[in-house]
């Protein structure tokens, strides 16, 4: 019997490999088109941009060879060893990018900022079964100082606002640079064509691009892969040949010592045309923010086996084309090619700027997305675009604004030189971040040795420092670019999420207890009208102010009430079973119950079938109830109870619902004609109280100002730029598909 199980159990095995490896085969080939397409076209432009400007005077073998030895170990230690071997493996639950390495160090820790909710709220089975490793005593005194020190938390939450700024400043800029250099191509062969028709060109094909992004990428993805193929296939092609005809001895540039000889020949001059090099890198991180969509291991198979030698292969061929026709220099790339097969190339070329174009617009959709569900920045429409992958989103606003901006650095600068510069700065800005939170994940989540993270920090880190002073002492020439892109949205996040805050602060400050309201319900007369209201508060426990502020005057409201706060976790998923935590406020004849929603970072809320799982969930905690109330009769211990029916609840979170409930008694509301249910009968009541009245909604429209004691600055930020904001971003009852006929919005003034 046991050697058949052991038969049975091989033969699954065997037949469950193939398919694991024909998977992540398939999604190797996949990530082609979606995380390498920006990466894959840099060679179009990097040896251009490195030699714009004084370093042209060194058009000698030892400086060329030199570039292509700092592309060569560059290519080799950030996306390779950086990247492939140590960040992939820093991921969130399968997610990557700035976001899922700051949610890892706020689970691990107390670091963050944006965690506000209650840690009984926060708590999800599936983040909780990791097995707890002991804290070393360097990762004890770093979280020990972000704690005591909440200067240190925001400095860190700027930190990655600013990661965050630059993505979205990439998905501007990705797309004006790899359109116009490569529509730049055509002057190769139409020399006299005047400047304006190559920027009308590009202006055409990025009004194409933005125009398209509401079919959304799973209308043209399978395009994607094949086009980024042939492309990796072209240029590794042409490289080979570009080697054995014009200088096979480039291969010997691959030593370091060409680094050396290059850096002592051209000194400054050498460590200025950095600004150009560090190009050869833009797309990199792609590789961990695009995780979600792939594995790690299709990641790393698409990278070393495919996308990593095809480049280095062009970036040789186009360095061994150079040593022999230094003349040039300023259009190698498309002088390297072969006279047959220019215009194929140039075609596919402009075909692959569009896919990295891609890329990163899908990426910056994705991110402020993301920003949107943490309450940082403004509410805006999200449209899914795809019925199978839920992460493919759409949204509008952002997309035009990218497509105006595009537009306008097209126009404006012309000179793909200068966008280079701003280009470069964007992309090794966030690639720093990205080593400065890796320092953290490595000390204090994976809990190694400091002098691992140290090591780590030294290595990557002082690389990307120098690209980054490379890049900073072209600020005057197009640099100023990002840096500006970086300020208006890192300000909009901060002021965005602190005004939120403050709103929050001020409806926990006057929240009201449900004791308060009961001693007003006979005085004020307080009636309730059939149907269900489904109230919407950030207010997690109590009351919220607009409730008590609505009651007071209008003293009337529905048969079931049901308060809806909606929150957004440090993680990226939340399991749709322990999406809805359902509790009772005050006495059962009340039908007062609260629901807290929880949705992780990387999710975008289902507004269509929300009512309904509420009130199914809702349901669900009545049957609950009387199955407790079953056993109790019985007479089962709590214990038994609470195994039964699964309920797990905190015990902050009861004691705190002992608080609400406390005091509140059914005699205070006799007269008004309800009496104690049995929760099966109360179960009905509810379905009927649907049928009947059907279900409305409330929810608060506040009007917020700064206190007249506050400072200029608070008064600048949240009565101008947060009241411009809030007046102008999506309403949230669009947001969440409140119907408008059933919507009852409540104004009052928040002075904060």
């Amino acid at each position: 019997m046991a050697r058949q199980m052991d038969t049975e159990s091989a033969s699954v095995l065997r037949g469950f490999r193939p398919n694991l490896y024909k998977t992540t085969l398939c999604l190797a080939y996949q990530s082609l088109g979606i995380v390498y397409g920006d990466l894959s076209i840099s060679p179009i432009y990097v040896y251009r941009s490195t030699f714009s400007g004084d370093l042209h005077l060194y058009e000698d073998d030892h400086e060329i060879l030199g570039v292509l030895s700092i592309v060569f170990w560059t290519l080799t230690l950030i996306p390779l060893c950086k990247y492939i071997i140590f960040v992939l493996g820093a991921d969130d639950n399968g997610e990557g990018g700035t976001f899922a390495l700051y949610s890892s160090l706020c689970r691990h820790s107390r670091m963050g900022l944006l965690n506000t909710v209650h840690p009984g709220h926060e708590r999800i089975s599936s983040y909780c079964s990791e097995i707890p490793t002991k804290d070393t005593r360097m990762s004890l005194l770093i979280k020990e100082f972000f704690e005591k020190h909440k200067s240190s938390r925001i400095v860190l939450l700027l930190v990655v606002f600013l990661g965050t700024g630059m993505i979205i400043g990439d998905g501007i800029l990705t797309p004006t640079m790899s359109v116009l250099s490569a529509v730049y191509g055509i002057r190769i062969k139409a020399p006299d064509l005047h400047e304006n028709y190559t920027v009308f060109i590009a202006c055409i094909i990025l009004v194409g691009l933005f125009a398209l992004q509401h079919y959304g990428t799973h209308k043209v993805g399978f395009l994607f892969a094949p086009i980024m193929l042939i492309w990796l296939l072209c240029i590794s092609g042409v490289g080979m040949y570009n080697i054995f005809r014009w200088n096979p001895r480039v291969i010997g540039a691959l030593s370091p010592y060409y680094i050396y000889n290059f850096f002592i020949k051209t000194g400054r001059i050498g460590w200025s045309s950095l600004g150009g090099v560090v190009l050869c890198l833009t797309g990199t991180e792609a590789m961990f923010a695009d995780l979600g969509h792939f594995s790690k291991l299709s990641i790393r198979i698409a990278f070393t086996g495919l996308v990593y030698p095809c480049l280095v292969l062009a970036y040789m061929g186009e360095a061994a084309y150079l040593s022999k026709n230094k003349m040039d220099i300023s259009s190698s790339f498309y002088k390297a090619i072969p006279e047959v097969m220019f215009w194929p190339v140039l075609i596919i070329a402009t075909l692959a700027s569009v896919v990295g174009s891609q890329a990163i617009i899908s990426a910056t959709f994705s991110i402020v997305s993301q920003c949107r569900a943490l309450r940082c920045f403004p509410r805006v429409k999200i449209k899914h675009t795809s019925n199978q992958i839920h992460g493919q989103i759409y949204i509008p606003e952002v997309n035009w604004m990218l497509m105006m901006s595009c537009l306008a650095v097209v126009i404006g600068f012309r000179d793909t030189r200068m966008i280079g510069n701003a280009y470069g700065l964007a992309g090794v800005t966030v690639m720093f971040i990205t080593t400065c939170l890796m320092f953290l994940i490595i000390s204090t989540v994976w809990k190694k040795n400091v002098l691992l993270a140290v090591l780590f920090f030294v290595v990557f880190g002082s690389l990307e420092l120098l690209y980054i002073s490379a890049c900073l002492g072209k600020v005057h020439h197009g640099g100023w670019l990002p840096l500006l892109f970086a300020l208006v949205i890192v300000s909009l996040m901060s002021i965005w999420n602190y005004g939120t805050l403050k709103k929050d602060a001020f409806e926990l400050e006057n929240k009201v207890s449900l004791d308060r309201l009961l001693s007003l319900g006979p005085s004020l007369g307080i009636a309730r009208v059939p149907g269900i209201c489904l109230l919407y508060s950030n207010v997690a426990f109590g009351l919220p102010p607009m409730f008590a502020h609505f009651v007071t005057n209008f003293p009337a409201f529905h048969h079931t009430l049901i308060f809806v706060t909606l929150k957004s976790l440090m993680v990226p998923k939340v399991p749709v079973v322990e999406r809805f935590h359902v509790n009772r406020i005050g006495p059962p004849e009340l039908s007062i119950f609260r629901c807290i929603v929880r949705y992780g970072y990387k999710e975008v809320r289902d507004c269509y079938n929300f009512e309904t799982q509420l009130i199914e969930k809702v349901a669900e905690f009545l049957k609950q109830e009387s199955t407790i109330e079953d056993m109790t009769v019985r007479g089962q211990s709590p214990n038994h109870i609470s195994a039964a029916v699964g309920n797990e609840v905190c015990h902050d979170i009861a004691e705190q619902r002992r608080k609400e409930i406390s005091g509140g008694s059914g005699e205070q509301w006799s007269n008004t004609g309800f009496q104690s249910l049995g929760s099966c009968q109360e179960m009905k009541k509810l379905m009927e109280a649907r049928e009947a009245g059907g279900v409305a909604y409330m929810m608060g429209n506040p009007y917020i100002v700064a206190s007249g004691v506050s400072p200029f600055l608070k008064k600048f930020a949240i009565n101008i730029v947060y009241g411009f904001l809030r007046r102008n971003c999506r309403h949230p009852a669009i947001a969440l598909g409140v119907p408008h006929t059933s919507l009852l919005e409540v104004g009052m003034l928040y002075q904060v």
